[in-house]
């Protein structure tokens, strides 16, 4: 089913305590609104609407580089004013289902996403919700009544809707009280919204102290994964060669389809390794007449749109060469920075090591080059 989701993170966050806006302080290493896009990205959204202060633009841009599918608009003075923004922003058909979703909940994943979206069938909106389990009192200092639990629940997001019908909805508010949810709109007009079993997890980071217990959730939401590439190329008349994206002279060439870089091919399949994405071979056929010649980071970066488009991260690589010549140690600085460019990486996290088999085998007799390599990626669980 095509969606599209708005992601509201236009607000002040005054009861957070001191420091940014909550989507842009970090949770687990990234920043809090990179959480829910990957998500939705990684759940199939036809397009990710990001409504934020329009002053906020280029560190969306930042903290979101490498993710698809998704642009910001400016947001309004309240709530209500941002959802709109981002419904009117979208581009597509006005009967597609559309997911609301606060950026203060990072903690989003794939299956909350198809659980709305299921229930969205037959009905006006859908929302992940979870009954109430406390005791509720009303009072101040002092208790004054104990309010009956049966039938209360806490609502949750991502909601989904039919986009006509939730601006329809929107422009029938009275305007006598401020909405805290895009479901009391839908259910001020008429609508029928059904409640989806909603996710602990799923909690919003309001006060201080959540982000604290964000934190130890992190970890039980993110899943790392290791992928390992080998790739070999046959020596063959030429003036130099390209290893790791580095030209580097020399008194014969690798032999192949593209540029023959095998440490970039074999980067390349420990990345799509890693998401279970087949390999190189598949992505780019060397029958392909188009690849004929091809500089090799065109596939290496296709490997990381891929990571992103799954709703992962690349945390590091490791690239040995396997040769007698050329010598790899002159030139291990810059390979070591071309990659940490090619793959939006800091230099600490990337590794280039070279070392010989002593004369034996096909590397040793200088027939060819081997390269291995190791990529490790942060996924949704």
């Amino acid at each position: 089913m095509d969606f599209s989701v708005v992601i509201v993170a236009a607000g002040a966050s005054t009861r957070a305590g001191p420091g940014a806006p909550k989507p842009w302080r970090v949770l687990g290493g990234r920043p809090i609104l990179r959480w829910s896009v990957e998500a939705f990205v990684a759940a199939g959204a036809r397009e990710v609407v990001v409504v934020t202060a329009a002053d906020r633009f280029s560190e969306a841009e930042e903290v979101l580089a490498g993710l698809p599918r998704w642009r910001a608009v400016a947001g309004g003075a309240q709530r209500a004013d941002s959802v709109q923004a981002g419904l009117k922003a979208l581009a597509g058909p006005l009967d597609e289902p559309v997911l609301v979703h606060d950026a203060a909940r990072p903690l989003v994943t794939p299956a909350h996403v198809a659980a709305v979206l299921a229930a969205l069938s037959g009905t006006d909106g859908a929302i992940l919700a979870l009954p109430v389990a406390d005791t509720l009192k009303r009072g101040a200092a002092m208790i004054e009544a104990t309010v009956p639990r049966d039938g209360l629940w806490r609502a949750q997001t991502p909601q989904a809707f039919r986009r006509q019908a939730l601006l329809d909805a929107y422009a029938r508010w009275p305007g006598d009280a401020e909405p805290t949810d895009d479901a009391a709109i839908m259910e001020r007009a008429g609508g029928r919204v059904a409640l989806v079993p909603g996710d602990p997890l799923l909690m919003k980071l309001t006060y201080p102290e959540d982000f604290a217990m964000a934190e130890r959730l992190a970890g039980a939401a993110r899943v790392t994964c290791i992928g390992q590439g080998v790739d070999a190329h046959r020596w063959g008349p030429g003036d130099a060669v390209w290893l790791c994206g580095v030209r580097i002279d020399h008194d014969q060439t690798l032999i192949g389809h593209s540029d023959a870089d095998a440490g970039l091919h074999a980067l390349t399949d420990a990345i799509l390794g890693a998401i279970g994405d087949g390999d190189i071979g598949e992505h780019f056929p060397p029958t392909d007449p188009q690849w004929k010649g091809a500089s090799s980071d065109r596939f290496l970066t296709h490997a990381v749109d891929r990571v992103a488009a799954a709703g992962g991260r690349l945390l590091n690589v490791d690239v040995t060469l396997v040769c007698e010549r050329p010598r790899i140690r002159p030139h291990r600085d810059a390979m070591r920075q071309r990659l940490a460019d090619l793959l939006g990486l800091p230099l600490a996290r990337v590794s280039v090591k070279a070392t010989t088999t002593e004369g034996m085998g096909f590397t040793g007799r200088q027939e060819g080059l081997l390269a291995q390599a190791i990529a490790t990626v942060e996924l949704p669980a």
